[in-house]
């Protein structure tokens, strides 16, 4: 499901952090082989949104590993995802780009942000850490966006049910699970932007 060609503003998208922006797949599967011997599984493998539902991996251990990547992101190594970095540059060029997360810690955000994007950017992005994933539509509403990029498919249907757009970032856990609109990299998000 594709939409027009070079129809949304930039001002009218928002943005999930984790799956979208940042590679947190990526980091978990490193620093779960890394720091814990984990290192049977690969991105491919984490089919459920819930990591310890489709990887023989403790819940605890899941718990501790993304809780190193909410605390010290920057520590941790988690990366942009590839073109994500110059796309958004572009877009904070001609309009606020707003980036709203169910982390409720900003500061390791802020900090990674003003890390890898230029600081020209970082002044246009309107960073929203409100730590609770179903609660993202009030501040999609709030901040007046009408198309919103996520990887949580539980999150893209709750906007699709409230008149938001939601365009789902494809990622091994939300694949097949869905009929909504979808790209699959930053080149896609820019091919939909005005």
């Amino acid at each position: 499901m594709k939409n027009n060609h070079n129809s949304i503003n930039s001002h009218e998208i928002g943005f999930d952090l984790d799956g979208v922006i940042a590679d947190t797949g990526e980091a978990f599967i490193r620093l779960a082989c890394e720091e814990f011997d984990y290192c049977s599984f690969r991105l491919e493998d984490i089919t459920s949104f819930q990591v310890e539902d489709c990887i023989n991996i403790p819940t605890d251990l899941v718990e501790q590993i993304f809780y190193a990547i909410l605390r010290d992101s920057l520590g941790t190594g988690l990366t942009p995802m590839s073109g994500a970095v110059e796309v958004i540059a572009e877009m904070a060029d001609k309009a606020p780009v707003t980036i709203i997360t169910a982390r409720n810690l900003e500061r390791p955000v802020s900090d990674w942000l003003d890390h890898f994007f230029p600081a020209r950017t970082c002044r246009q992005i309107r960073l929203v850490a409100m730590g609770d994933h179903d609660d993202k539509t009030r501040y999609i509403k709030e901040h007046k966006l009408r198309y919103f990029v996520d990887d949580r498919m539980k999150t893209c249907l709750q906007l699709a049910d409230n008149e938001i757009t939601p365009i789902v970032y494809n990622q091994p856990w939300n694949k097949g699970k869905h009929n909504l609109q979808n790209v699959s990299n930053w080149q896609e998000i820019k091919a939909l932007l005005a």
